[in-house]
């Protein structure tokens, strides 16, 4: 990096978006933070705006830039690059010459398309499982957009005569960063949207037909790292710099955490809760409830991984605080759960928008069970962090399964490895030791690594892996047996809460 030189880490999340700014040592010299509005106007729908979402990423990348204490002319051709992670799946549609938005932004959670995504599992589920690695749900953009679509006549009309603009939220903010002038996506975000062909590294024809989605609509596919435009100064905050890193959120962490190798698995901790393991050139088609999905892709072909999601964990902590009243605050858990010797018997699913991996049922609703007069909220607050963990052993266990492979260690990142509490017990859950990097912000970190490679300052990923560093290891301390009845306990929890809400 030349002297003096930064790179920009957008992580566009769920809940907020951060931003850092990195200097030539891979050091965090700026972060900036902007916590978003989730609007929920009935019963399974979210949404958000995607002009507050533009608005609060400027607001964040103001705040991290403000701490170099530059000025604008003294920052003008230093920022090298600008690497972007995003949500993944949640999507809108807006005009291609005005750049106005004509939707709201359909968040992943959202699931107003249960239904229709229902009847494309029963017709279609093994077509789009082959030609995508994922299972036909409202979880993907795919039906999202055709909802949109379906919704405004008018608009599907102007779809067929590409007027419009078609995107995730990558897409989105790289049109309004350059000014209107580049509408891409990269591999990792189009294979979540149900209708990419991991075969062919392109929209499918066949899927788009079936759905009724015009291909003229959506973004052209580039690479994860490479040069796609500039920043256009009258819209990003004065500025001209290098839009050269765009990859989903969870595929940014897993490359932040310097996950290169076939076997490697990260957790993030978020709103949901995601682990992802790289399993090289080869896509894995699991059997056991987990996604096939694009890693990156660095020009030389796609590079695979295994994807178990948690829809809920950091979004179940915000319902203890938000709508239980149990909580004051996020770190209240950590104090609470400590506070009683275990769970009291109380197994909690927080299926509130359904279960994703392994289970894949959008009707399963929120569950709390063994419930006694003797049960406190600190035994309500232990299961909710309890729960988290036993997810994530759950997609661990499909993992090993699918990949054939024995998973040593597992890296985790996102705001909740802050909880010792909850990090000594996905350790003890596990049954192997879990390790939290320096910089937990890892999926801003890998859209900067991507940046990077984009303008050419790294040339490989091996000149990045020496950049990982430990903070702490959390060493397993649970006895099997001891290991086994909870896990036996939390899967009966599990039954109950399958299939709760009716059709």
């Amino acid at each position: 990096m030349a002297k003096g030189g930064y790179f920009l880490g957008i992580d566009g999340g769920t809940t907020g978006t951060t931003v850092l700014v990195l200097d030539e040592n891979w050091q965090v010299v700026g972060k900036g933070y902007r916590r978003h509005q989730m609007n929920i106007p009935r019963s399974g729908w979210m949404e958000q705006d995607p002009e507050v979402l533009w608005e609060d990423l400027l607001f964040a990348a103001k705040a991290a830039l403000e701490e170099l204490g530059l000025s604008r002319s003294q920052l003008e051709g230093r920022i090298l690059g600008l690497g972007l992670d995003h949500q993944g799946e949640t999507c809108l549609v807006w005009d291609r010459k005005t750049g106005k938005p004509l939707s709201m932004a359909i968040n992943w959670q959202d699931r107003r398309t249960a239904q229709a995504a229902d009847r494309l599992a029963a017709n279609s589920n093994f077509l789009i499982r082959e030609r995508t690695g994922l299972h036909a749900d409202a979880y993907f953009s795919a039906t999202k957009w055709k909802w949109i679509l379906e919704n405004d006549p008018q608009l599907a009309k102007r779809a067929q005569n590409g007027e419009i603009c078609a995107g995730t939220l990558d897409s989105w903010f790289v049109y309004k960063m350059t000014g209107g002038r580049v509408h891409i996506t990269d591999p990792s975000t189009a294979s979540r949207t149900m209708l990419y062909n991991i075969h062919t590294g392109d929209w499918d024809d066949d899927l788009l037909a079936l759905l009724d989605l015009p291909r003229a609509m959506l973004p052209a596919i580039r690479t994860s790292a490479q040069l796609y435009g500039c920043t256009e100064p009258d819209c990003f905050l004065g500025l001209r710099v290098p839009v050269s890193g765009v990859v989903v959120d969870q595929q940014a962490a897993l490359f932040g955490q310097g996950c290169f190798k076939n076997g490697m698995v990260k957790t993030t901790y978020g709103t949901g809760c995601f682990m992802l393991m790289n399993t090289g050139q080869r896509p894995v088609l699991s059997t056991g409830g987990l996604l096939t999905t694009v890693g990156w892709n660095l020009g030389n072909g796609d590079v695979f991984a295994l994807d178990g999601g948690v829809y809920t964990a950091g979004s179940a902590v915000n319902w203890l605080r938000d709508k239980a009243k149990l909580i004051e605050s996020a770190s209240d858990t950590q104090k609470m759960a400590c506070a009683v010797k275990d769970n009291g018997g109380v197994y909690f699913v927080p299926a509130f928008v359904g279960l994703a991996a392994p289970h894949w049922d959008p009707y399963a609703r929120g569950t709390m069970v063994g419930i006694s007069a003797d049960t406190t909220r600190e035994h309500m607050v232990r299961a909710t962090l309890e729960s988290i963990a036993y997810q994530v052993r759950d997609n661990l266990d499909a993992m090993r399964t699918d990949s054939g492979l024995e998973i040593p260690i597992m890296r985790v990142d996102g705001g909740m490895v802050a909880n010792p509490f909850l990090m000594q017990f996905q350790a003890d859950v596990l049954g192997i030791p879990v390790d939290v990097p320096i910089i937990s912000e890892t999926s801003a970190l890998g859209a900067a690594y991507l940046a990077a490679l984009g303008v050419g300052y790294f040339g490989k990923t091996s000149e990045i892996e020496g950049n990982w560093q430990l903070e702490r290891r959390y060493e397993p301390a649970m006895g099997e047996d001891q290991r086994q009845t909870l896990l036996y306990n939390w899967h009966r929890a599990v039954e109950r809460s399958l299939a709760w809400q009716e059709h």
